[in-house]
């Protein structure tokens, strides 16, 4: 390992009102290395690097770059000093094309005056050839998919030649093939000189590319490990303070009798085709597949967010419609949906708007004014019943950890008492600890005789929480197994059926 760090923070603090996000954190990254930044979410592993970005300002604390001390007014700052990040949460102009975005701020001109297209166009297909992304660099950015975007937010990072880039959260939304795709990126970069922090929550990804982990609990600095003299139990001890002996809780649901039954389910604008399955009481039933393959089409059209051309929906025998997510709300219907900030929070609003919206006709006074205090106090009782970690139900929910979110947004559904909750990506962002809470939510819920459909990308959690996974292959039902005798060979093999 070089000798010269290439980033030094020394001793960063910074607080919030009513919360000290850091408190005298220390971080060491060195050229041509990966150092791995990891902690439960709301440890304060984003608010370090947004004081690195100069997004936020520290309160105390030194930042060197190279030897010299540095103190990023704003990003645009940060990047032209060989500082670039790509955020978990993408914040795109998504009416803008690809390249557009790419180069936004910073626009080849023609003349000094005019945007010179043709260039732009060149210089973002090269980009792409030299990082293997295949993506029209003049497609609209909203009709790509969610991997897509973030393939091309990567690629805007690289496209800095940053001497230091932080990967927040970089796989979230990206396939296992395109994970490979992007370490061999990490890779070319580190070979070239490039100091990476790589943010996950995700073990396997840490310990497969990073060269040191940092660990940060409430805060604070707690433990840095080089990964060749640490294990994952060791880590997941220091971040969650103790020892967390299984990944997932014990299974207590019985799945019983038929609940929903979907016959010959098929899209109006989106790939489904001839898509039938049955959902029982008391059932966790997963929805595995690639990228594209229409797990998150098969949710939506369920809940009436996608036009259905062609099937039937039964619930307890009864057909019933679902033409609008109004509808089937009414008809005992809930959608966590994947992109928790774009469709799922309301971020300037607080925990008990965010909690209620959903059920805002049950506390209506007179036919006209809401009752506030029926709307706060089954807001009270759903941060305690969930755990929600909050200053106060006036808190903004932006300023609360990704897994706290989370539950807001389940306790938003729970409050419609629905019979069925379409799952999508329920623990995408969220740290070992929170995942833990959430997988043990799902599983009390189906105790309860909810009929649950979990979406994920991620095989392990569909294996240790599902009853049956039903795999999708471009548009179709490509198989149904039995979680607790199937494997991930046998559903990447399903997955690709019609492919």
């Amino acid at each position: 390992m070089p000798s010269t760090p290439l980033l030094e923070m020394r001793g960063i603090s910074k607080a919030f009102p009513g919360v000290k996000a850091l408190d005298k954190v220390d971080l060491t990254v060195y050229p041509g290395t990966v150092h791995a930044l990891m902690g439960e979410n709301g440890a304060g592993k984003s608010t370090l690097m947004k004081c690195l970005f100069g997004i936020y300002h520290a309160d105390e604390g030194a930042i060197l770059l190279e030897g010299e001390e540095v103190n990023f007014q704003n990003p645009k700052e940060a990047m032209e000093h060989g500082v670039a990040m790509v955020h978990q949460e993408l914040n795109q102009a998504l009416t803008r094309s690809v390249q557009d975005n790419l180069w936004l701020g910073r626009y080849p001109t023609r003349g000094g005056l005019m945007v010179n297209e043709r260039k732009m166009s060149q210089d973002t297909k090269a980009l792409f050839k030299d990082l293997g992304v295949h993506i029209n660099p003049k497609q609209i950015m909203s009709s790509l998919p969610v991997s897509q975007r973030q393939m091309a937010e990567i690629a805007k990072a690289v496209s800095y030649n940053a001497k230091l880039i932080v990967f927040d959260e970089p796989t979230s939304s990206l396939t296992e093939h395109e994970v490979d795709h992007l370490f061999r990126i990490i890779n070319d970069l580190k070979a070239q000189g490039c100091g990476i922090i790589y943010i996950s929550h995700k073990m396997d990804e840490i310990f497969r590319i990073a060269d040191e982990i940092t660990v940060m609990r409430d805060g604070q600095w707690v433990d840095t490990k080089s990964v060749g003299q640490t294990n994952v139990g060791e880590i997941i001890k220091l971040m969650v303070g103790r020892e967390l002996t299984h990944r997932f809780p014990d299974k207590t649901n019985t799945p019983g009798e038929v609940a929903l039954e979907v016959q010959g389910m098929s899209g109006a604008y989106n790939l489904l085709e001839d898509v039938s399955f049955e959902l029982r009481q008391g059932e966790i039933l997963g929805v595995a597949g690639l990228d594209g393959s229409g797990r998150t089409e098969v949710l939506e059209t369920l809940f009436g967010v996608m036009t259905r051309s062609g099937g039937t929906i039964r619930l307890h025998g009864k057909e019933i419609y679902n033409h609008t997510p109004q509808e089937s709300v009414k008809n005992g219907f809930a959608l966590l949906t994947e992109e928790r900030r774009a469709t799922g929070i309301f971020a300037i609003r607080d925990i008990t708007d965010n909690t209620i919206i959903a059920h805002t006709s049950s506390y209506l006074k007179r036919g006209f004014y809401l009752d506030s205090k029926a709307m706060e106090r089954d807001t009270d009782k759903s941060i305690e019943a969930l755990r929600i970690k909050t200053p106060s139900r006036a808190t903004a929910i932006r300023s609360l950890s990704g897994g706290n979110q989370q539950k807001v947004l389940l306790g938003r559904w729970l409050l419609t008492e629905p019979e069925v909750l379409l799952l999508d990506e329920p623990t995408r962002g969220i740290d070992v600890g929170a995942k833990y809470e959430i997988y043990q939510l799902i599983i009390n819920l189906a105790s309860e005789g909810k009929a649950v459909m979990v979406v994920s990308s991620e095989m392990p959690e569909l294996l240790g929480i599902c009853d049956r996974i039903l795999v999708m292959s471009n548009g179709h039902v490509a198989g149904e197994v039995d979680a607790s005798q199937t494997s991930q060979e046998e559903i990447l093999t399903l997955a690709e059926k019609y492919i």
